[in-house]
């Protein structure tokens, strides 16, 4: 499982991207099974991943916003890796695990550790950073390089979307350093057992500092204005425009192009050593018996809106790739059901032949990759982040898209088959009055029993406080095991 940081849904040359070239990836996909509406239920690093690595809603997990310090095992004891141990696989993650405390394995024999800048760790006390990273240390390690460096000095923030190259060698960035430590961990594994390996790249994520070459790739692209909704003056209270971290505002057309050019660069060449790792596999007998699959834990806004980085209830950031290669079943097909990172651990478990836990609501996309026809599938997705003080609502079928925003009850819904990049909110349009009507009772059914009070009467209440994680599991007192 390749698991990246911030990577649009729509940044693969497969997908149809005017400017990204992912060769490997759209090599990996013709292999195997693009899911073209992938989504991340709850858009930000911790709650996506809780999703991933638990199978669970955010109904069901209860991380509805971003909140760090949770212990991971405590709340959520049951786990793809954990699972997957227990019958009988060596479980391996390298790279960003995100979870707390920092060393939890939540199932994994081991892990090999790169969280990125780890606000949380770094503030929270004085101590050797070795005991949170792997990278850190290994860096310091390199020929040529300082006892005290870091991969904070060239000065970028991990939130930024001020750019520039990677200022080291490229084998010592940290999306390198992850297929390093990949490959090496083939060498070392058990032949005698089948592998789960979690491979995690921090970037896209921020800093913005690609190599060279892969930022220079596309500086000189055309120059290109952000695409702004007719709706964008329901978050005119947040505006910040100009700051270099600001997740509402508008940017100088410079500092806008440069990071589009930082962050399209970071895809080619986690492009690449997503290939030097695949034909690792390849050397070692490997590939043509094992799984891969692709994703990302959200996506990035990267100026749609005059919005940035993620936790939006819009496309570019709830919108990931999802690519799955399987020794068998269909190559190069394309589906266009609504999934979601909850459905990736049900689905890896049915492909490993392992039973699949009470505790998982997603579901299994195996049948998709066996080409088989799969009739009720879910009729629509139920999304949510607390964001700029209020609860971001959203429900989709990959075509329809309704908002609603918990402060003061603004609602937008988007027609993402005639609009894909959202800009014409039709909420107020009487001809899609019935329509609208219809999502609005999708989001009422699948808030009406929530704690923090957004439905009464029958009717959505803004205002209402909220809250970043659920007390009690909602979905299992309302449903039992997920449909």
């Amino acid at each position: 499982m390749i698991c990246v940081d911030q990577w649009r849904g729509d940044a693969l040359s497969a997908a149809g991207h005017p400017v990204v070239r992912t060769p490997y990836l759209d090599q990996l996909a013709s292999q195997g099974t693009r899911f073209s509406r992938a989504y991340s239920a709850t858009p930000t690093c911790v709650p996506a991943r809780v999703a991933l690595m638990t199978g669970q809603s955010q109904e069901r997990h209860g991380r509805v916003g971003y909140r760090d310090g949770v212990t991971f095992q405590e709340a959520h004891p049951v786990t793809l890796p954990g699972t997957l141990r227990d019958a009988g696989y060596q479980t391996q993650a390298i790279g960003k695990l995100h979870v707390y405390p920092e060393r939890s394995r939540i199932g994994f024999d081991d892990v090999r550790l790169h969280d990125g800048y780890l606000h949380f760790a770094r503030r929270r006390q004085q101590r050797d950073l070795r005991e949170v990273d792997d990278y850190l240390p290994w860096l310091q390690s390199q020929a040529g390089s300082s006892p005290v460096a870091d991969y904070t000095d060239n000065g970028l923030n991990c939130n930024s979307v001020v750019a520039r190259p990677w200022d080291k060698p490229e084998a010592q960035h940290p999306t390198n350093w992850v297929v390093t430590e990949a490959i090496s961990w083939l060498y070392r594994r058990d032949p005698t057992t089948p592998f789960f390996l979690y491979l995690s790249f921090h970037r896209p994520h921020a800093p913005l500092d690609p190599p060279q070459w892969a930022f220079d790739q596309y500086v000189g692209m055309p120059r290109t204005d952000p695409v702004v909704g007719d709706w964008t003056s329901a978050y005119d209270e947040f505006r910040n425009d100009g700051a270099h971290d600001t997740v509402i505002g508008r940017l100088d057309a410079e500092t806008h192009h440069r990071a589009k050019a930082g962050y399209y660069g970071h895809l080619s060449h986690i492009d690449q050593q997503v290939n030097r790792f695949l034909d690792t596999l390849a050397e070692f007998g490997l590939r043509e018996d094992t799984v891969v699959l692709f994703t990302s834990d959200h996506g990035d806004m990267l100026g749609d809106h005059d919005m940035y980085r993620k936790g939006q209830p819009y496309e570019g950031s709830t919108h990931v790739p999802l690519l799955i290669s399987a020794p068998e079943g269909p190559r190069g097909q394309v589906i266009d059901d609504v999934v979601e990172l909850r459905d990736l651990m049900p689905t890896v478990l049915d492909l490993a032949g392992v039973p699949i836990p009470e505790t998982v609501d997603g579901r299994s996309l195996a049948p998709h990759l066996r080409g088989e026809t799969v009739s009720e599938w879910r009729e629509h997705l139920h999304g949510e982040h607390v964001l700029l003080g209020q609860s971001l609502q959203w429900v989709t079928d990959g075509k329809r898209k309704y908002v609603w925003m918990s402060a003061h009850g603004d609602e937008q819904f988007f027609d993402l088959e005639a609009d894909p990049q959202e800009t014409r909110n039709l909420v107020a349009d009487p001809a899609r009055a019935d329509e609208v009507r219809r999502w609005r009772q999708k989001l009422l059914d699948d808030l009406r029993d929530r704690e923090e009070g957004y439905v009464d009467a029958g009717q959505l209440v803004p205002g209402r406080p909220v809250v970043t994680e659920l007390q009690r599991p909602i979905w299992s007192q309302r449903h039992g095991r997920a449909q």
